[in-house]
């Protein structure tokens, strides 16, 4: 099952350090099978709540250990503090849905 790492992004403060965590990012995620399906969009439209409006990252995996495994890869624990020092975001590993899910299907499962 398709799990996703995502980000809503409180703040970044773009910089040198954060370059180069961009720079060697990809890398730590094509073991994993991990590629970018969103990354700080342009036009991110809050239509209930509120949202970082420093942008949001959709990071897909094959599965949920995968995206655990790349989450606790050395590779990524590596250059994982090239971000944390200067971007404040809250981040979740989720598990998708099979291929032709429904929303009624929440109700079977109760």
């Amino acid at each position: 099952m398709t799990a996703y790492a995502i980000a809503q992004v409180n703040s970044v403060r773009f910089n040198a350090e954060i370059v180069e965590y961009l720079l060697r990012i990809d890398a730590t995620l094509d073991p994993f099978g991990g590629r970018f399906i969103v990354h700080a969009p342009k036009d991110l439209r809050v239509m209930e709540g509120t949202w970082g409006d420093a942008g949001t990252i959709v990071i897909e995996f094959p599965s949920m250990d995968a995206a655990t495994a790349w989450w606790d890869s050395p590779a990524y624990r590596e250059i994982l503090p090239l971000r944390t020092r200067h971007m404040d975001a809250d981040i979740i590993l989720v598990e998708g849905v099979p291929a032709g899910y429904r929303a009624e299907q929440a109700v079977k499962e109760q």
